[in-house]
């Protein structure tokens, strides 16, 4: 299914260590009676959600809507299952970045209204996500291990998908993966996604201790 346009006003889902990328699939556990009854709303009209990430310190509030980072990323969903009438399993697929400009009250669960965040590639930047992918595929290598997710992402995607499919599902720290969603657009965010693998790489040559000339 293809969306043109994102709703001015989403049904929200904040989680605290998930970053949703466009056109990355996610599967998700729904339980919350409030989130249940967004899923019930949802399927009967768009199937959108968007996904955004809870600030820092979010447990230590007793309001139940924890303050959000603004910018996050709206999903379809492409399968759902009810399990025992009281709780969803999704798959959501993203496609759109937004930022949220307010918050709507008027449900037991978060709405807000939106401002879509289109991601546009010039013929420049298309050159520079190809030279960059041979960069990210020798990254991999070097640190690549049976254990890593990315052994299982085929390199071979269009490279601004594979640049979305590793900031979304390398091991990286959850801010570090919304400072990947919120660069202006797939080039931007390639840079970015070198860097943080060029120093992951760094820390880890780091932390083996030397060889032993014997």
């Amino acid at each position: 299914m293809t969306i043109a346009t994102l709703p001015k006003t989403i049904p929200i889902f904040p989680l605290p260590n998930v970053v949703l990328f466009p056109n990355v699939f996610m599967p998700l556990h729904i339980f919350e009676p409030r989130y249940c009854e967004m899923i019930q709303d949802t399927i009967s009209n768009d199937r959108i959600i968007g996904m955004v990430l809870l600030k820092e310190g979010w447990n230590l509030h007793a309001n139940p809507n924890p303050p959000i980072y603004t910018v996050g990323c709206a999903g379809i969903i492409t399968h759902i299952e009810s399990v025992n009438d009281e709780r969803y399993n999704i798959v959501l697929r993203g496609f759109e970045r937004f930022r949220i400009t307010q918050e709507d009250q008027t449900r037991t669960y978060r709405l807000a209204d939106v401002d879509m965040l289109p991601e546009k590639i010039s013929k420049e930047d298309r050159t520079q996500l190809d030279r960059d992918k041979q960069k990210i595929k020798r990254l991999l290598d070097q640190h690549q291990s049976g254990k890593n997710p990315e052994a299982k992402i085929p390199l071979d995607m269009p490279t601004e998908d594979l640049v979305n499919t590793l900031s979304q599902y390398l091991e990286f720290d959850p801010l570090e993966k919304q400072a990947l969603l919120e660069r202006l657009g797939p080039s931007e965010r390639c840079k970015a996604l070198v860097d943080l693998l060029e120093m992951r790489l760094l820390m880890s040559s780091q932390a083996t201790p030397p060889s032993r000339i014997q």
